[in-house]
C-alpha cells in the first residue's frame, strides 16, 4: 500500500520544502520510498518554479539533506484527491487549503504542529519573515519524525 504526504505553506520556498526534504530523507533512511511518497506546495503563486529559499537550502545543506530538483508549485484542486495526507504549516494555510480544495477532497488535512501539542504553539513560524531558519528546522525535524511514526502505522511498516 502506498501512502502520500503533501506539506503546504504559503509560498512553497521555506517551510513546506524544508518539511518535504526532511521527511523524504527520513523515509529514505527507513527504506520506505516505495511505500511513502512526499511532495510540497504553496497556497500562493508568487514563487512557482523557484528553488527553496537560500535560508532553507543553507540549513538543509548543514544537515546533508537533499533538496535536489525541488521547485515551488501552487496547491492544485487535484491534490485533494491525489494525496492521503495534507499537512498545513500554519492555521491560515490550513484554512486556505480547505477553501481551495473544497469538500470533495479525500485527503486528510492536518496542521503540522497538531502533531506536537506539547510545544504550546499553533503555527510553524515563517522564516521568510523572521529569518530564523534554525528554529524552524528544529521544529520541522522533530515534527517530521513524529509524523513518520504515525504514517508507518498506516502503511504497516
Amino acid at each position: 500500500m502506498s501512502y502520500s504526504v503533501l506539506f503546504v505553506c504559503l509560498g512553497n520556498i521555506c517551510r513546506s520544502p524544508m518539511a518535504e526534504a526532511i521527511f523524504r530523507d527520513l523515509v529514505k533512511r527507513e527504506g520506505l520510498e516505495k511505500e511513502i511518497t512526499v511532495d510540497s506546495a504553496g497556497t500562493g503563486d508568487w514563487h512557482i518554479g523557484h528553488p527553496p529559499h537560500e535560508g532553507t537550502r543553507g540549513v538543509l545543506d548543514r544537515f546533508a539533506i537533499s533538496y535536489d530538483g525541488m521547485k515551488a508549485r501552487q496547491l492544485a484542486a487535484e491534490d485533494g484527491g491525489s494525496f492521503d495526507l495534507i499537512v498545513a504549516m500554519d492555521t491560515k494555510n490550513e484554512r486556505d487549503i480547505r477553501k481551495m480544495l473544497g469538500l470533495s477532497a479525500r485527503a486528510e488535512i492536518v496542521r503540522f504542529l497538531s502533531l506536537m501539542p506539547e510545544k504550546g504553539i499553533t503555527d510553524v513560524p515563517d522564516p521568510y519573515y523572521s529569518g530564523n531558519f534554525d528554529e524552524v528546522y528544529e521544529l520541522v525535524a522533530e515534527g517530521c519524525a513524529k509524523l513518520l511514526e504515525k504514517v508507518k502505522g498506516r502503511v504497516g511498516a
